[in-house]
This record gives structure tokens, sequence and C-alpha cells, in this order.
């Protein structure tokens, strides 16, 4: 197995305790890891009548910085255009935010940060 292939399974496995954790807090999952020319889409979920689109950000520790700086401008861009093909695709009109959660840690000590409505569509 190479080092990106390790990357990509240890990213899904925290996507998946990152969707398990906020299903915990009452959300419930739609969609995960949808692909998009130019963007994706880590989790899509329901919470109440808002479609939620979450961007996991995981770090081993915050030496480097923490999660949440690693959602910039231009990343930001592409969740707003992942969102809107995702909307497009499934017909759907409906209110929606954009959630961001940080992860730090290792499995089992995983330390969750969720920011509700980190950012606007723009």
């Amino acid at each position: 197995m190479t080092s990106s292939t390790d990357a990509r399974a240890r990213g899904a496995r925290i996507e998946r305790l990152a969707a398990e954790w906020l299903m915990d807090k009452g959300l419930r999952l739609i969609a995960s890891n949808q692909q998009f020319k130019g963007g994706e889409l880590d989790l899509v979920m329901g919470h109440g009548e808002t479609l939620v689109f979450v961007e996991v950000r995981h770090r081993t520790d915050t030496r480097h910085g923490h999660p949440l700086e690693t959602v910039t401008s231009t990343k930001q861009r592409r969740l707003v255009h992942a969102a809107r093909f995702y909307l497009a695709r499934n017909r759907l009109s409906c209110p929606c935010r954009f959630d961001v959660l940080a992860v730090t840690g290792t499995p089992p000590g995983l330390v969750f940060e969720w920011v509700q409505g980190a950012f606007e569509a723009f």
C-alpha cells in the first residue's frame, strides 16, 4: 500500500467517525464523499429542514496550526461550487448551511470542534 492510499484510508476512517459523532448530535447522514469536477463534499447531512455540507478537517496535533485554519477562502469557494452541483444534480431547493468539523488527535482519542455556519455561500 502506498502512503497516499494509507492517507486516503485514514481520511475515510476519520470522516466515518466524524459522521457518527455528528449523528450523535442529531444530524442524519444523507451522503458522503461526493466528488464533483473542481471539488468534493465530505459529508452531506440533514439538520432539521436544513441541508448541511460538512467539511471535515483532521490533524493529529496542532503544532502546524489548527485544522480550522485550513479552510481558506479558496477552499470555501470550492465547497460552495461543489454544493451548487450537488443541489442541481439532486434538484434540491432547501435551506443550506456550511459547517466545518475540526478533528484533532488519533483514534480513539479524537477531539471534535464543530463550527456551524462556518461561512456563507458567496
